[in-house]
């Protein structure tokens, strides 16, 4: 049955890898701890709080910044849902996108954003990430933490019902949820994900020198993924 699922999910050619998106100044961290840790996991006071800017924490010695929360307009939170209610739902996961593209634009909006900040893509095994860590796994058929630039436009609400469990694909089926591998636009994984150089293909940075010692094998330029993704 995982396996199954998981296969639909991957089986094609521009979903075999999971991306996710990160700081620099973070591999040190995720390398040490060989973890990806959410943001409550690493910075747990103040949940629900929105976080305006990027902030850095402490976390075992080891410094580690976590994004901002955008200004998500009120009209878009479902009214069962309190702004603070669904930040604290964001924090406890950790995300990926599943496809080059989605990740791609993430990279060119905080480049954008925040030009001198260095930026790095980590590019993991989609299939073997996801059967791990099969219980933890949620879809979302929605970018979840965007502010919608035209809210009154959108068909759909913010709220923790628009992520949906693994083991609920292809079997929960309403407007909110993806019900096919196309729909599915983020994929998060609830509180951590461990052992990452077991799934680790690619770190993608604008310098190899930054990447830990123990990931330099698998450095890439990030301008290999401009060529890729014009493929």
């Amino acid at each position: 049955m995982k396996e199954a699922v998981i296969t639909a999910i991957t089986k094609a050619t521009s979903r075999k890898s999971l991306y996710h998106f990160t700081r620099v100044r973070n591999l040190p961290a995720i390398a040490h701890f060989d973890a990806l840790l959410s943001s409550y996991n690493l910075n747990p006071h103040g949940a629900g709080e929105r976080r305006s800017e990027a902030k850095e924490v402490n976390y075992h010695e080891y410094s580690v910044t976590i994004n901002a929360h955008l200004r998500i307009p009120d009209s878009m939170i479902d009214a069962e849902t309190t702004q603070e209610q669904f930040r604290a739902c964001l924090d406890r996961h950790v995300f990926f996108w599943p496809t080059l593209k989605d990740c791609q634009k993430m990279m060119d909006t905080y480049t954008r954003r925040e030009p001198d900040e260095r930026f790095a893509i980590l590019e993991f095994d989609a299939y073997f990430l996801l059967l791990e860590h099969y219980s933890a796994v949620k879809l979302s058929k929605y970018d979840s933490g965007s502010s919608p630039r035209f809210p009154t436009l959108c068909s759909y609400k913010k709220s923790p019902d628009m992520f949906l469990p693994l083991n609920g694909f292809k079997i929960i089926l309403n407007n909110i949820v993806p019900t096919k591998a196309s729909e599915i636009r983020e994929i998060l994984i609830e509180d951590q994900v461990i052992n990452v150089s077991k799934y680790l293909r690619a770190v993608y940075v604008d310098n190899c020198k930054v990447i830990p010692e123990c990931w330099r094998d698998r450095a890439k330029p990030l301008a290999d993924l401009q060529v890729m993704k014009s493929r």
